[in-house]
């Protein structure tokens, strides 16, 4: 029964918490500018608007570009029942789900990419070819940081590393740890394409990454695809704070209100950044991401020589 009621927050929160973190970040940009901002749950209203509105496809899609939204959300979801919330183990956990996690996130980008290419837009093509290039910059740093995870938890599956992550590991392994968690802060930016990384709210094409992927997505389509980024941002960011708020009281209620709270703080430090960064160039972005996966090399390194 316990088990049971774990899993039903679990899925809640996957579902519901999500676009909360896109209103947190957007109410936060607004009172470093000075204005009031839109309201916490506007995200859930434009999406829900979206929903009931119709959709325009292309005379030059197939089933592909339809498909695309579906299949990332769908890969993106699957992902979230391998992530354990709240100090309580994932729905569904397995030796080595890490690296399922991380290629599920692969496979809804490749399917983002494949719908863009498939409206013959140069501007989408384009933005597909950043997408992909920095995506295959930033995944080294990710799957580096999974190794120190598994290092400093002795486990290969995401419960046991995150939920079995000793908080005293920071005393013994500090460096290693700090390193990491600032090379998945950068990945995390990256992958969610935030500031400095790409401006979510720009509209000029040829400075876009992931927005001008999805130009030609209407209706539920699009709605799909910003419910799908949102719980992106969520899984990655809870990822984030499991290692850098390994807070655990060992009362259930208190550990989820703590997560909750932590992750409505991540995305007050998302909306920080973004207002007091200006976005990179095009060309200073790959050197950011590769000082990401050195950050993370090196954090290996020394989680690997420590005696075990």
């Amino acid at each position: 029964m316990h088990t049971a009621v774990n899993t039903l927050i679990h899925l809640l929160l996957t579902l519901l918490l999500p676009p909360l973190l896109l209103g947190v970040i957007n109410r936060t940009k607004a009172f470093f500018a000075g204005r009031t901002g839109a309201p916490l749950l506007q995200p859930y209203h434009d999406m829900l608007r979206l929903w009931r509105k119709g959709s325009v496809f292309s005379s030059t899609t197939t089933w592909l570009f339809r498909a695309g939204p579906l299949v990332t959300l769908a890969a993106t979801l699957a992902a979230a029942l391998l992530m354990p919330l709240g100090n309580q183990p994932a729905p569904l956990a397995f030796t080595g789900d890490m690296i399922l996690f991380a290629y599920l996130f692969g496979l809804g980008r490749f399917f983002t990419v494949a719908a863009a290419l498939d409206t013959g837009s140069s501007f989408e093509g384009m933005g597909g070819a950043r997408e992909a290039t920095f995506s295959c910059l930033a995944e080294p740093a990710l799957f580096f940081s999974l190794v120190v995870l598994a290092r400093v938890s002795s486990s290969l599956s995401l419960s046991g590393m995150l939920n079995d992550f000793p908080p005293a590991a920071w005393f013994g392994s500090g460096a290693a740890l700090l390193l990491m968690a600032g090379a998945l802060f950068i990945v995390l930016l990256a992958e969610n394409c935030r500031i400095p990384f790409d401006d979510p709210n720009t509209h000029l094409e040829l400075t876009m990454i992931h927005e001008v992927m999805v130009l030609d997505h209407s209706g539920p389509g699009l709605a799909t695809v910003l419910y799908g980024a949102s719980l992106k941002l969520f899984l990655l960011g809870a990822l984030f704070v499991h290692i850098t708020v390994p807070f655990r009281s060992g009362n259930v209620i208190i550990d989820w209100c703590a997560f909750v709270g932590a992750m409505v703080l991540l995305a007050v430090a998302i909306g920080t950044v973004e207002s007091t960064m200006a976005r990179l160039r095009l060309t200073r972005v790959p050197q950011l991401l590769v000082s990401a996966s050195l950050l993370s090399a090196f954090a290996m390194l020394l989680v690997l020589r420590q005696s075990p």
